[in-house]
């Protein structure tokens, strides 16, 4: 494991302390904490940015729409629907 020593601003050592306090952990676990969370949320956010890129690059087709829609009304049709009590 490596070691690392970084300055940080007079708030955000406060900050942090005052975010560990109030957990209960030690500065080393919140501070790796934080930076796993952000780490994460720039890797899924990096994984959205590919998924949405994939749909404009491979937009769907008209042909598809309608083929989702068809499939959704006969998955439909299929259900045992029962009418709704009507008030009284």
């Amino acid at each position: 494991m490596a070691k690392i020593a970084i300055s940080l601003p007079d708030e955000t050592l406060d900050a942090i302390e005052r975010e560990r306090k109030a957990s209960g952990e030690s500065r080393r676990t919140n501070v790796l904490r934080a930076v796993e969370r952000h780490l994460k949320a720039e890797s899924e956010a990096e994984q959205e940015a590919r998924y949405i890129q994939g749909y404009l690059d491979n937009p769907e087709t008209l042909e598809d729409v309608e083929g989702f829609i068809q499939l959704g009304l006969a998955a439909l049709a299929d259900m045992p629907w029962e009418p709704e009590d009507t008030p009284s």
